[in-house]
Parts: structure tokens; C-alpha cells; sequence
């Protein structure tokens, strides 16, 4: 599998981004699919999950209630749809794909295949 990010930039705080994922090659509907993010000199965090068979996803305390992950089965990809960005929203932000997962690792940032990043900065 492997993943391909587009959709970030720069925008201000308030503005919003979609980001896409688009995989490549087969993705099974065990699988889950992520979003991570990492800013400079910080650890790469969890930002939200969303399951291929059933769509069951899953979001970081920080994004609740501003960021939306869906996904289309038919086009391979996955949208991280952020509104009311602020200036901590600023990262790398990475899609990751999943092959066996529990509750207990979806927010671990050890996904079997990683996409390359895309930069996220929003302005104050």
C-alpha cells in the first residue's frame, strides 16, 4: 500500500483545509486509516482514525468538534476535513494505514504504511 497527502498550505486562523490521502494498491477492510501530525521539536501525535469497513472513526481531544475524517471506498482515499484552525494546528500532517489494530493502538503512531506529509501553517 502506499499513500499519497496533498491538501495542505497556509491559511489563517479561523480558515479551513482539506487534506486528501489516496492510496494505492489494495486496501482490505480490516484495515484503519489515520491522520497524524508532527511540529517542529514535538512528537508525532494522533489527530483522527476512520475504520474501511465501517467508517468508525475517531478524533484527538484538541481537533474534536473542528476536524471531520471520512473516506470513499471506490476512489481508495481518505479526506481530513479541519475548520476553525488556529495556530496549533501547525504541522507536518501524515496519513497512515493500518493492518491489525485494537482500541488500544489507534492513536500509537505505529502504522504499518505511512504516507510523505503535508504541511499545514496556520497564521495568528
Amino acid at each position: 500500500v502506499q499513500l499519497q497527502a496533498s491538501g495542505g498550505g497556509l491559511v489563517q486562523a479561523g480558515g479551513s483545509l482539506r487534506l486528501s490521502c489516496a492510496g494505492s494498491g489494495r486496501i482490505f477492510s480490516t484495515y484503519i486509516m489515520g491522520w497524524f501530525r508532527q511540529a517542529p521539536g514535538k512528537e508525532r501525535e494522533f489527530v483522527a482514525a476512520i475504520t474501511w469497513s465501517d467508517s468508525s472513526t475517531y478524533y484527538a481531544d484538541s481537533v474534536k468538534g473542528r476536524f471531520t475524517i471520512s473516506r470513499d471506498n471506490v476512489e481508495n482515499t481518505v479526506y481530513l476535513q479541519m475548520n476553525s484552525l488556529k495556530p496549533e494546528d501547525t504541522a507536518v500532517y501524515y496519513c497512515a494505514a493500518d493492518r491489525s489494530w485494537s482500541r488500544h493502538t489507534i492513536a500509537l503512531p505505529r502504522y504499518d504504511y505511512w504516507g510523505q506529509g503535508t504541511q499545514v501553517t496556520v497564521s495568528s
